[in-house]
């Protein structure tokens, strides 16, 4: 049988089941676009990637091919199989949320990654236990001198993708970044859809 391949809207999310062993491709269909991502143990929600222990575990800032990205019990939960990308993948940054948006000026709701992860998750029946530090998939994030963070044009064409092996039965929730006030995607700062596809093991 044929897997079929799921839009995810821009400025939107999408929570899809990954049994063990499954395989999942996240594809940037149209170039400089970020993807917040998360996978919770599909069996207990309160396990969850989480980019801290990642870091911990991986000693690493960016992780990449043959990498696992591990839970909040330091038990690999994704690893990277494939990744057409430059390879440039964000451990660092927090989701956007209404807040961010209030910091940098904007006024009234706007479309955020938090809420994504949220709506998303519920149109499976499912609730978030919090709002996990997410993977930003394909973000630029520069340290410049002095220890700061630069956000940066994501290097990620249209057509590039990362394939992911789950390492138990995870939800997978992808929110295609809403971004639009810095460089998160790219100098045009125009949110777009992405696509996914789940293969299997």
């Amino acid at each position: 049988m044929k897997s079929e391949v799921t839009t995810v809207p821009a400025r939107r999310g999408k929570a899809v089941r990954v049994p063990e062993g499954g395989r999942i491709k996240l594809i940037n269909t149209q170039g400089s676009q970020v993807v917040d991502t998360w996978a919770f143990n599909a069996d207990h929600l309160g396990e969850f990637m989480s980019t801290e222990h990642s870091r911990s575990c991986l000693e690493k800032l960016i992780p990449g091919i043959g990498d696992s990205l591990y839970t909040n019990r330091r038990r690999p939960i994704l690893t990277i199989v494939e990744d057409t990308s430059p390879g440039v993948h964000d451990l660092l940054l927090s989701a956007c949320d209404t807040e961010r948006y209030r910091l940098l000026g904007h006024v009234g709701y706007h479309d955020n990654c938090a809420d994504n992860l949220r709506t998303a998750l519920a149109e499976l029946g499912l609730e978030p236990p919090e709002i996990p530090s997410p993977w930003n998939v394909f973000e630029r994030v520069a340290i410049t001198h002095g220890g700061r963070l630069e956000i940066q044009p994501p290097p990620v064409k249209a057509g590039d993708y990362l394939l992911l092996r789950a390492e138990m039965a995870v939800v997978v929730v992808f929110s295609a970044c809403p971004m639009d006030l810095v460089l998160t995607n790219g100098p045009d700062r125009a949110p777009k859809a992405v696509q996914y596809e789940v293969l299997p093991p």
